[in-house]
């Protein structure tokens, strides 16, 4: 298998991505997500409001990631670094608060994010 991206066409994705978060244009961060997203990640259960830390399916990722967006209305991420991996990225970036995340965004063959796996320095 192949990996999906080059590490020019990673860095381009990763700062598409980041740009259509800090756009906060909930539609445009939808589109990179496929219908079947699994998301795991800390903070679901702070915005989510149950004792579970995935997401599954992109009707549910849409309500957590509307809630994000208004949880945090200065959010502003910074690209640190992008590591390509088979049919996988690693994006890194500065957070909300200062904080590093990492996250590990697995593709589909159609070229959309289907797993996503959420590190942090800190929670807050």
């Amino acid at each position: 298998m192949h990996p999906l991206f080059s590490p020019d066409t990673a860095r381009d994705f990763a700062a598409d991505w980041i740009t259509t978060w800090n756009s906060r244009d909930l539609e445009g961060i939808l589109k990179h997500y496929s219908a079947e997203i699994e998301l795991h990640s800390p903070f679901v259960s702070r915005l989510m409001e149950y004792d579970n830390s995935a997401i599954h399916g992109i009707a549910v990722l849409r309500v957590y990631f509307a809630r994000a967006l208004n949880a945090y209305p200065d959010l502003c991420f910074k690209l640190q670094h992008v590591y390509v991996g088979v049919q996988s990225l690693v994006v890194e970036y500065e957070s909300v608060g200062g904080r590093m995340a990492a996250e590990m965004l697995e593709f589909d063959s159609a070229g959309l994010i289907s797993r996503v796996y959420a590190h942090y320095s800190r929670l807050m």
